[in-house]
């Protein structure tokens, strides 16, 4: 992204605020207008006070200065602020539209960047552009009409020797055009260092329970500490360029001051030029540098915030998630996988290879494999979580993909392993697939999963605001909570993923009979779930090496003595039949 291109995407994004745009540039002509007066001044008041004695004038001189700096600062106050309002909005907007891109982009897009990066762009990118909306903008504004209005009063006072003084301005603007482009290649590398950071903290602090059992917290710190020397390095090396910028600004300007003043005195020494006109004149150019610095400092601002640009543009420019346009209707006969074949965009063998499968409406069916065979990957095709590398999957013989994704996935209900619970109330938390829920609702569906008891011992019971990923309760009962939501919604189809492994033999027992109400009249997957469920599906599934290798009931896979009676005998005997979970 080119500093134009940068400019450009900036119009684009202030554009819907151009109203107080147009008022600060407004404020700013004025404000650069009382500049340019203040410096038109001084040829009175030399010529006029020190040369003509004039009594009178120099009582009004500074009444009429002291005006023209107080509308100067209330213009100046009122124009800062219309801007940095702007810059806020605008990074607002910005937060508001990456935070809505990424909640629609596909799941793979969380597994290959972490969940530290995702924050960093979120935060420390947009964050960064705050300074740039609200300062650099304005500068622009400012300083350029400052610079327009004083450059006018100092061609009219003496326009050969204005013309000579700005001479240095081109090599001023080149030098700190190219010290900007250096500065945008360290930018970037800043916010990848803070990024860093950033996924450093995020996974001390949710692995935190790992890190003292290990008493690994020194090791850690030192880590942390690296990390944080590697940001300090390139934030000193992008402080290092901003500064060497000013420096090299001042001796620019000092360079043009000093020429001024030699070839400016030599013409009122000779008389060509009065000494009013002349120190009018050098007011305006020493009254010039200032802005211009500020420009330069402008173009720094632009070449920080092209690296942050360019940083949310790669989030912005990925692809989200593919809709489909057919409202699907709840599953009245079938799910069918068609030859579906998946594979991770970081794999280059099939996940799953030619999975050929019928679920019928009302049955219950079990996957069950060794861990990593892809029986979660299978289920998580269904609600287009993933997309298929081949083949298709139907619901009633509409292919999935063409359905919208909210009428697909207000038909599934998934209750895993890990539970994902958030810092919000138990009652918002159970009512998190069907906002609006009545309270009685709520209650019936907890008892219906044996959490109403130990939801009613919280301090505020169902109000109760159980912390981040449900870190007050113990893991039994974010499971249940976990069930009880997926009670409430209530789905057509459900998806069991581990879901009781969490649990003791005596919650299972409660939560078990629970599932089993709860699976009458539903198409149901079951994955690796205990063997009271699995003996009683209607059909179980053996994965190996991604293929479906075995098919049957209970009974008929026992009489098959395959790979499911092996593993079976293997793994249990006659007295933890019930206990145990299969395998995984």
């Amino acid at each position: 992204m080119g500093t134009v291109d940068t400019i450009k995407k900036i119009m684009v994004l202030v554009k819907p605020y151009w109203r107080r745009i147009v008022l600060s540039g407004i404020l700013s002509i004025i404000v650069s207008g009382i500049s340019g007066g203040i410096a038109w001044l001084v040829k009175p008041a030399l010529d006029g006070i020190f040369l003509q004695k004039d009594k009178r004038l120099l009582a009004l001189l500074p009444i009429a200065v002291l005006v023209l700096y107080i509308f100067k600062g209330t213009f100046s106050f009122f124009q800062s602020y219309l801007m940095r309002s702007v810059g806020a909005k605008v990074v607002r907007d910005m937060r508001n539209r990456l935070f809505g891109q990424l909640m629609y982009l596909p799941i793979g897009h969380y597994k290959k960047e972490s969940t530290g990066s995702i924050l960093s762009r979120i935060t420390n990118d947009i964050g960064s552009l705050q300074g740039l909306m609200g300062y650099t903008i304005k500068d622009l504004f400012v300083e350029s009409m400052t610079v327009i209005a004083l450059l006018a009063v100092a061609f009219y006072r003496k326009w050969d020797l204005a013309l000579l003084a700005v001479t240095v301005l081109p090599a001023a603007f080149y030098g700190a055009g190219r010290l900007g482009r250096r500065l945008k290649k360290v930018s970037k590398k800043v916010q990848q260092k803070i990024s860093v950071i950033t996924e450093h903290l995020t996974e001390s602090f949710s692995g935190i329970k790992m890190i003292k059992v290990f008493n690994r917290e020194d090791d850690i710190i030192r880590k942390f500490r690296g990390k944080n020397q590697d940001f300090y390095r390139e934030i000193m090396r992008s402080q290092r360029l901003v500064e060497f910028t000013s420096l090299f600004m001042e001796i620019i300007g000092g360079l043009g001051t000093a020429f001024v003043l030699w070839y400016g005195g030599r013409l009122v020494i000779i008389g060509t030029l009065t000494p009013g006109e002349f120190f009018s004149f050098l007011a305006a150019i020493f009254m010039v540098y200032t802005p211009a610095r500020r420009l330069a400092g402008v173009n720094n601002g632009i070449q920080q915030a092209r690296a942050s640009l360019e940083r949310i543009a790669e989030v912005e420019n990925r692809e989200i998630e593919k809709e489909g346009d057919i409202s699907i209707p709840a599953i009245r006969e079938k799910i069918e996988f068609r030859n579906v074949s998946f594979h991770y965009p970081s794999i280059k063998h099939d996940v799953l290879k030619d999975i050929n499968l019928t679920i019928r409406r009302g049955e219950i069916v079990a996957i069950v494999g060794k861990s990593g065979v892809g029986k979660t990957t299978l289920v998580d095709l269904l609600p287009r979580f993933h997309d298929p590398s081949k083949g298709a999957i139907f619901i009633d013989n509409i292919d999935i993909s063409k359905a919208t994704l909210k009428s697909l996935r207000d038909q599934i209900g998934v209750v895993s392993q890990d539970v994902i619970l958030f810092n919000d109330t138990v009652k918002n938390n159970i009512a998190f697939g069907r906002p609006g829920a009545k309270d009685d609702e709520i209650i019936a569906v907890a008892k219906a999963a044996y959490a109403h008891d130990f939801i009613m011992e919280l301090p505020q019971g169902y109000e109760t605001v159980i912390g981040e990923r449900g870190v007050r309760l113990s893991g039994g009962e974010r499971q249940r909570l976990s069930i009880a939501r997926a009670l409430l919604k209530n789905p057509p189809i459900l998806i069991l993923d581990e879901a009781t492994s969490s649990l003791d033999t005596e919650s299972e027992k409660e939560v078990q009979r629970a599932l089993e109400n709860l699976m009458v009249n539903r198409t149901t997957i079951v994955i690796a779930h205990r063997l009271s469920t699995i003996r009683r599906a209607t059909k179980i599934l053996v994965l190996e090496k991604g293929r479906i290798v075995e098919s049957g009931t209970h009974k008929e896979l026992m009489s098959a003595s395959g790979i499911y009676r092996r593993v079976y005998e293997l793994q249990f005997s006659t007295q933890d039949i019930l206990s145990k979970p299969y395998y995984s």
